[in-house]
């Protein structure tokens, strides 16, 4: 069990870095006006859709319609919902520090998006982000060329064999992959409940006395037993690594890191996430990585993973809708932004409690939409309407859950308003984030 606690610590670990990384790209693009002004070129053909069809001319098929995007047409109102999501994302990574991505998929599945078009639109989301956005010079100095390189090699290639493993599943029955889909995101989405609320009533109840202690493991960066394993093992060619943190570095196989390349690759090609989140528990608690190390790579592999993913998996078959991704990124900007400064005032128990909620909500609303999906394929013997009840309670709880989230968050961000304007609140955001900025920090310096 304590090996379950301590990959799910990681995985929060990895979370967190990337919410560092997506709070410091959507600074980037909102202070500087030339990554606006690509921002309103990529809405202009939206912009133009949204005209074209309030005069009842339509769109042509390239910009969106039925026959050049299979699942999807473009509406106002899928616009402004994608946009909503987005800013829910948002919300919830800047202030909570971790578990935005996890929710965009289940909430464009639960809003009617077939499920590998949920993906390839969030991971061309990300990529996007990634690109206007890019810090990734900035975290240069944290990447081993050697392991990053290595580790994409693996990478791609999940990434391909995710990617042809849900279209395979899409043109042998819709439903299969949404089905399929669905059964992932289950099984890591309950994970994580399950361990952030038994993380959230411990510490409630005060017996949180190992924090401190797993902070100073984490400095002293000792190399846990399965890492020593896999370095002990020796299989050319073997790649040195660390050098900065203890003399002479360390080594491991460079088949070990193809085979975590792969893992993480086709887990953000079959999910639509950045692949983050496992990323940080396979490096630091699998291969032995320093976490400084293990945070650059991640940041490295998103944009060429994500980016890989959303092009050649999935925008060349016609499985990214455009106008989602654009709505998705606009409201995210604005999410992450209000969500990081709303951890100054609040405490940070009650981040842990709304983290718990938020992977809970998603848990609900994907487990409530299996029974549907396994009564269309035969697999469940229930009526249809039973199937459709149990999918339309999971939506509403989701939407209940995260609606609430959403408007809680505002509150507390009009309501303290003017703290929220001193210089010492915004001091966070006149400098870029470095290496050593921590949300978790943030919320400490607000309790």
């Amino acid at each position: 069990m304590n090996y379950f606690r301590e990959f799910y610590q990681m995985m929060v670990r990895g979370s967190e870095a990337y919410a560092r990384w997506d709070l410091e790209a959507s600074t980037n693009i909102l202070r500087s006006r030339k990554r606006m002004g690509i921002l309103f070129l990529l809405l202009l053909p939206i912009v133009i859709g949204g005209i074209a069809l309030a005069a009842g001319d339509g769109l042509p098929h390239m910009i969106g319609g039925k026959t050049a995007y299979m699942p999807s047409h473009y509406t106002n109102v899928i616009f402004f919902a994608s946009i909503f999501v987005g800013v829910c994302a948002g919300l919830i990574t800047g202030c909570i520090g971790a578990g935005g991505g996890f929710i965009i998929a289940p909430a464009l599945m639960s809003a009617g998006v077939k499920g590998i078009l949920a993906v390839g639109t969030d991971l061309f989301h990300i990529f996007a982000k990634a690109i206007m956005g890019s810090v990734l010079h900035r975290k240069m100095g944290n990447i081993s060329v050697s392991l990053a390189t290595t580790f994409l090699v693996g990478s791609i290639a999940g990434a391909t064999l995710g990617g042809m493993l849900n279209r395979y599943l899409y043109d042998l029955n819709p439903v299969l992959s949404d089905l399929f889909i669905t059964t992932v995101y289950v099984f890591i989405l309950g994970f994580l409940s399950f361990y952030a609320m038994a993380d959230y009533w411990t510490a409630r109840k005060g017996e949180a006395k190992t924090k401190e202690a797993d902070k100073k493991a984490s400095r002293e960066e000792q190399v846990p037993p399965m890492g020593k394993r896999l370095q002990s093992i020796h299989i050319p060619p073997m790649l040195t690594f660390d050098e900065g943190v203890t003399p002479g570095g360390r080594k491991i196989s460079a088949i070990f890191l193809v085979i975590s390349g792969l893992i993480v690759g086709l887990a953000a090609s079959i999910m639509g996430v950045g692949g983050g989140f496992l990323t940080f528990p396979i490096f630091v608690y699998g291969l032995g990585v320093s976490s400084m190390t293990t945070v650059g790579t991640d940041i490295f592999q998103i944009v060429f993973t994500a980016g890989y993913s959303s092009l050649s998996q999935y925008a060349f078959y016609g499985f990214v809708f455009y106008t989602l991704a654009m709505g998705m990124l606009l409201g995210s900007l604005i999410g992450v932004q209000i969500g990081s400064l709303v951890t100054k005032v609040v405490p940070g128990i009650m981040i842990r409690g709304f983290f718990a909620l938020a992977v809970t909500a998603g848990f609900i609303n994907r487990f409530f939409a299996m029974p549907e999906k396994l009564q269309s394929l035969g697999y469940l013997q229930i009526t249809k309407s039973t199937g459709a009840m149990l999918n339309t309670v999971g939506n509403c709880l989701f939407f209940l859950a995260i609606g609430t989230f959403t408007l809680w968050v505002f509150y507390v961000f009009f309501k303290n308003i003017n703290e929220l304007r001193s210089e010492e609140s915004f001091s966070h955001l006149e400098k870029p984030i470095t290496k050593d900025s921590n949300l978790k920090e943030l919320r400490t310096e607000g309790n």
